[in-house]
């Protein structure tokens, strides 16, 4: 199974944590803690792929194997 790599960091210039998707071009969110960070930005991806969808734009595949 695959799945976009997420990475959150911590930003003190924003005071909370950024989550973002490489792979996917502006696609990152804000969270007061990692957890929401990474909750919003699941969100986030979801829109992104609908939006992609229905503009007929080339949606990147996962280059990150999950392993459960």
């Amino acid at each position: 199974m695959s799945d976009y790599h997420i990475h959150i960091f911590y930003s003190e210039e924003d005071g909370g944590y950024i989550a973002d998707i490489p792979e996917l071009d502006a696609c990152s969110a804000f969270g007061a803690s990692a957890e929401e960070a990474l909750a919003e930005v699941q969100r986030a991806k979801a829109a992104w792929l609908i939006t992609a969808r229905e503009a007929g734009r080339p949606i990147p595949e996962p280059s990150q194997t999950v392993v459960s």
